[in-house]
């Protein structure tokens, strides 16, 4: 194999062990790393947890002769960090380990890191190289790049519609709970969306008429935290996601909204838009949230181009009238996927647009 064709079979690899730990990484990004000793595996690690040891700690603490760390490649999914934040500079590490060569799939735009990492490692006269499965490693992170590049979450958005494009009946018309329109199989594939995103977010309609708990139940995964937009204080306290203990904020134009619990909290603004309901995720260290209704909520994020992939599930029922489902612009259709009765379209935005 040529030189080129092993990096980026050593890098595969440290990029399928990074994506382990998911959202529990988060805010941090994910990350693998591997060490190659004359064309043979001998550590590998990954960033677990936030707070945690990073990938390349793991890595070199799993090499059994570290003798050996200064006749090695060690491939890393993302540029090792150079400065101290929960845990000392990776760089250092890789300096002190006195690897031979270092490959990075890409360099990490934080500004804290931003170049500064593999400066380092070169200045130690190590080599390195950069740019081997780019793509890939910048996909892996895209929550990640997003809040640091447009310093706004990545956001996800999700909704099920009939084949006649409506999202819901007419409040009028509406049967007493939930009027489903996917088949029970389809909330295995939305608890494991939700599993995927550090928050979850919906109106207060959604939360008065469907009384979700907006969790993650059907399958094994940590569940996010949930945003309530509520602008005048109509939500219902007594709902399902205010009397779990569990974390969830309501952003409101009010100050105090009466009779929620008191472990929820009422975030403030002066103006309701999606752009400034992003920033306080982004101060909140949310790198990504999944949307989930109501149609304002939707709509008001498509307008206003804050979106980057949506689920569109799309059921075998129709309504004949009722409240619109969204109408995506500047999209492409990346997968169409039929389960049951039911078609899951994913799309992402266009880039540039």
């Amino acid at each position: 194999m040529t030189q080129k064709s092993l990096d980026q079979k050593y890098m595969q690899r440290a990029l399928q062990i990074a994506k382990l730990p998911g959202v529990q990484a988060a805010p941090n990004p994910m990350v693998g790393a591997v060490i190659v000793h004359n064309n043979k595996v001998i550590g590998e690690g990954f960033h677990q947890e936030y707070g945690q040891a990073h990938a390349e700690v793991n890595a070199v603490n799993s090499v059994k002769d570290v003798s050996l760390l200064s006749e090695s490649t060690i491939y890393v999914t993302l540029e090792p960090c150079s400065h101290f934040g929960k845990t000392p500079p990776c760089a250092d590490l890789i300096v002190k380990s006195n690897f031979k060569r270092v490959v990075v799939a890409c360099v990490d735009t934080f500004s804290q890191v931003a170049g500064k990492g593999i400066q380092r490692i070169k200045d130690a006269g190590i080599i390195v190289d950069t740019g081997i499965m780019e793509t890939e490693a910048r996909e892996l992170n895209k929550r990640f790049f997003t809040f640091h590049e447009k310093k706004r979450p990545y956001v996800v958005l999700k909704w099920a519609e009939t084949r006649d494009g409506f999202m819901d009946r007419l409040p009028e018309e509406r049967e007493n709970g939930i009027n489903w329109i996917t088949q029970p199989r389809m909330k295995l594939y939305v608890h494991k969306w939700r599993s995927q995103e550090q928050a979850i977010m919906v109106g207060w309609k959604t939360i008065n008429n469907d009384n979700p708990l907006l969790n993650v139940r059907k399958i094994a995964g940590k569940s996010p935290h949930r945003f309530v937009i509520d602008p005048n204080g109509n939500v219902n306290p007594e709902a399902k996601v205010f009397q779990d203990g569990q974390p969830t904020t309501v952003i409101s134009l009010k100050s105090e909204i009466f009779n929620l619990p008191s472990h929820v909290e009422v975030l403030t603004l002066v103006k309701l838009s999606s752009a400034q309901i992003l920033s306080i995720l982004f101060r909140k260290n949310m790198l990504s949230v999944f949307i989930e209704g109501g149609a304002q909520t939707h709509k008001q994020f498509i307008e206003d181009g804050l979106w980057d992939e949506a689920y569109q599930l799309v059921g075998s029922s129709t309504f004949g009238k009722g409240i619109n489902a969204p109408n995506l612009v500047n999209k492409t259709l990346i997968s169409i996927e039929t389960i049951e009765k039911d078609i899951i379209q994913h799309f992402v935005r266009n880039k540039n647009s």
